[in-house]
């Protein structure tokens, strides 16, 4: 009889062979414990032993990711220890276990994990606290970096901004305003000169075009509009 139906009919009480903690398949020493049926404190001693072979070994980030110790509650209402495991880390501490059940039991085991994998592609990875704060620096950092070049992009766009925009309707019309106010003020002292005008107007927008490099007033750049102002008033038709 399979392991998984003697869990459904209730002669092994565990509730599950493998879980999921943040995201990744799990089994415990609780578990291998009832399945294997050992005592809890031989399991935690067969897993502190592998992990000394480890350290001798110099395997301790395979430890750090494999072997996790947490505390769970007891019915009695006391605390203990207790390990999670991965696959790999069920693997080296069951790597004694060689009963015929127990090359069963394993077995179940590496199913069980296979199909908690399989189930977990088909889902959104979800992170540990760890990966989140990990990914969450990684975010920030790249920001960091990010930042000065945004900020000279945005200053060379303040200042193409500020050097091509051309006059908006108001300084169009208060330039315009101030063409004919200095057009009307002068025309009196030029007409004995032969102007008019009409020639005023010509010599006047002649002139502003070629000082200001705009084909007409209205495309004068917004940031000479107060240079602008005051050559009109300045100005005067050549003779």
């Amino acid at each position: 009889m399979k392991l998984i139906n003697r869990l459904r009919e209730g002669k092994i009480k565990v509730k599950k062979l493998v879980s999921i903690q943040n995201g990744h398949a799990v089994t415990d020493s609780l578990t291998v414990a009832e399945v294997f049926g050992k005592r809890h404190d031989s399991v935690m001693r067969d897993i502190r032993n592998q992990k000394v072979k480890l350290v001798e070994a110099g395997m301790d980030e395979f430890i750090f990711h494999n072997f996790v110790e947490r505390e769970y509650q007891s019915q009695q209402g006391n605390f203990y220890k207790k390990y999670e495991l991965t696959e790999d880390a069920f693997a080296l501490v069951a790597m004694s276990y060689v009963t015929p059940e127990a090359m069963k039991f394993k077995v179940e085991f590496l199913q069980e994990f296979k199909r908690i994998k399989a189930e977990l592609q088909g889902k959104p990875k979800i992170l540990t606290e760890r990966e989140q704060l990990m990914a969450s620096m990684k975010l920030s950092i790249e920001a960091a970096e990010e930042i000065p070049v945004i900020k000279k992009e945005v200053t060379d766009l303040k200042r193409v901004f500020s050097e091509e925009l051309t006059l908006n309707h108001g300084q169009q019309q208060s330039l315009h305003h101030e063409i004919k106010k200095r057009v009307e003020s002068l025309i009196g002292d030029y007409q004995e000169c032969g102007f008019t005008k009409q020639r005023m107007y010509s010599e006047i927008h002649k002139n502003l075009r070629r000082a200001f490099s705009a084909p007409k007033y209205i495309f004068v750049k917004r940031k000479d509009y107060q240079e602008a102002i005051a050559w009109v008033k300045a100005w005067r038709p050549l003779l």
